[in-house]
């Protein structure tokens, strides 16, 4: 019986894993097609990418997003830590329900309400203090802040609920004040959440299109948007070399994170056991 379990198991892996990265590979593999239509295979060649990197317009496209994903990230990221602390420590302060439901609201909100909401409130900021005069990369960083927070407090407000306060303590009793005690001590242990929610937040602004629909002017066009515009005329093979470029980038990122996030982690728990052997 339990044999039968293991390869029903693993069966599923196996189809759920083909089924995420089956097309992915599909893609990445008509990105070396010689021929330009999508259903014929022409032969084995890399014209594509040569083309591609001529295009200006996919490579100022390409630049939006990525100063676009790389602000808004950092930004949400440092706003949501700040969100999932408080969330965390601070259970009973008034307002704590509301705040929490506006932290958390993009989560479960259509983007299409999101995108509609946001850029009302950009007209309506115009029309009353006369900014912002005209959407464009300032009301699109704006608006990847807002939706992207709410995914990097929920990660930290996790990581917070888990955290051992005893070593905050013992910092504290020991002469540190809150502000060092969190630069030195709770920050460091809760870096791999930072940077986890950091990639998550970067990852949902690079990828977002219907919140920049809303959002952006002209000269802020993004990648997904010029993906968006190509697809619908027609699936133009550049397209397969780009995806399968952000593929790998992408997949660089994450692979070598990790194996950073792993090394700092281990180095921890060998100070950690130093440490207490000292004690002993």
């Amino acid at each position: 019986m339990s044999s039968r379990l293991s390869w029903f198991i693993l069966l599923i892996l196996v189809l759920g894993f083909a089924f995420l990265y089956g097309p992915m590979l599909v893609l990445i593999t008509y990105s070396f097609n010689a021929n330009k239509l999508m259903t014929l295979w022409g032969g084995f060649s890399v014209r594509w990418y040569p083309e591609l990197l001529t295009d200006s317009q996919v490579l100022n496209a390409a630049k939006n997003s990525f100063v676009v994903a790389s602000v808004s990230a950092t930004f949400a990221t440092v706003l949501g830590t700040m969100a999932g602390y408080v969330l965390a420590r601070y259970r009973k302060f008034r307002g704590r329900l509301p705040f929490s439901g506006m932290v958390t609201a993009p989560l479960v909100m259509p983007e299409v309400i999101t995108g509609l909401s946001l850029l009302l409130l950009f007209k309506q900021l115009d029309t009353w203090f006369g900014w912002p005069r005209s959407m464009g990369f300032t009301t699109v960083i704006l608006a990847h802040i807002t939706f992207c927070m709410a995914y990097v407090t929920v990660v930290m407000q996790s990581r917070f609920s888990t955290f051992d306060i005893s070593l905050e303590e013992a910092a504290q009793d020991l002469g540190a004040r809150p502000l060092k005690t969190f630069l030195v001590i709770t920050l460091p242990i809760v870096a791999p959440a930072v940077i986890s929610g950091w990639l998550l937040a970067f990852t949902i602004s690079l990828d977002d299109l219907v919140i920049t629909l809303f959002t952006n002017g002209p000269g802020s066009g993004t990648l997904p948007q010029l993906i968006f515009s190509k697809v619908r005329r027609g699936v133009d093979p550049t397209i397969n070399a780009l995806a399968t470029i952000i593929i790998a980038v992408v997949s660089t990122g994450v692979i070598t994170s990790h194996i950073l996030m792993t090394r700092a982690e281990r180095r921890r728990q060998r100070d950690i056991q130093l440490a207490l052997q000292s004690n002993k």
